[in-house]
């Protein structure tokens, strides 16, 4: 079972391991390594406590919306053929890469129900709204509803936010990942820095694994863990 930690104790630990003091590793620094490892986390393994749903509708004649505030990537869409409720008749769009939507429609003129979508610009802030994009084809031809099923980045572990779901349920592997963080920055051996990498990816597999086990996803909904999960067969 994995060991949890406050941000109190798990500052403690990174300089426990480490052998350092604040004079070295100041409050600043770990503070970074901590954010660095809990982004590194949530882009290697969708953590359904951060699943997140945003419903609206899209405009007739733009090809585009916005994607959620705080995104930190799109598990999947769907668009309803109502243009009042999210219920009813609906379909999943299919995700493809920008390229192919501009050969799909290369003039711009075909409009119908949206098949397909990708995603421009990078994952947006907290408070962001119009750093990332979401663009379909065909260019939709009514105010469709749609669902975008996304994970947003939660409130990170620091001195004002003690605890958090990772700090709970992932302890050890956001402990590895910030010993990699802390390794690396103080050059130390490179053998202390692949221990806590191979740690790390053990404490990952078995999360992911955890993950898994309470849901199983279909195919539009982008539920595969980005580092593969070896999970035994029955």
């Amino acid at each position: 079972m994995s060991h949890g930690f406050t941000y109190s104790t798990l500052t403690t630990a990174i300089l426990n391991y480490t052998e350092v003091g604040t004079s070295v590793l100041s409050s600043t620094i770990t503070d970074q390594f901590i954010g660095n490892s809990e982004l590194r986390i949530q882009r290697d393994v969708p953590i359904d406590a951060d699943r997140k749903e945003m419903i609206g509708n899209l405009t007739a004649s733009k090809d585009n919306v916005y994607t959620p505030a705080g995104t930190l990537f799109i598990r999947g869409i769907q668009v309803y053929t109502s243009t009042t409720a999210a219920t009813g008749a609906n379909s999943w769009l299919e995700k493809k890469d920008i390229s192919y939507l501009r050969e799909y429609d290369a003039a711009e003129t075909t409009t119908g129900t949206p098949k397909y979508y990708a995603m421009s610009g990078g994952a947006t802030g907290k408070g962001a709204t119009s750093s990332g994009r979401i663009t379909v084809v065909p260019t939709p031809d009514s105010a469709y509803t749609y669902k975008i099923h996304y994970n947003a980045r939660p409130e990170g572990l620091d001195s004002a936010n003690t605890t958090t779901y990772l700090s709970i349920n992932f302890g050890n592997g956001l402990l590895y990942a910030c010993l990699v963080e802390a390794f690396s920055y103080l050059k130390g051996p490179m053998d202390m820095l692949q221990l806590y990498e191979k740690k790390y990816q053990t404490e990952v597999q078995k999360f992911g694994a955890e993950q898994l086990g309470r849901r199983r996803r279909d195919d539009y909904t982008d539920g595969e863990p980005r580092i593969p999960v070896n999970v035994q067969s029955p």
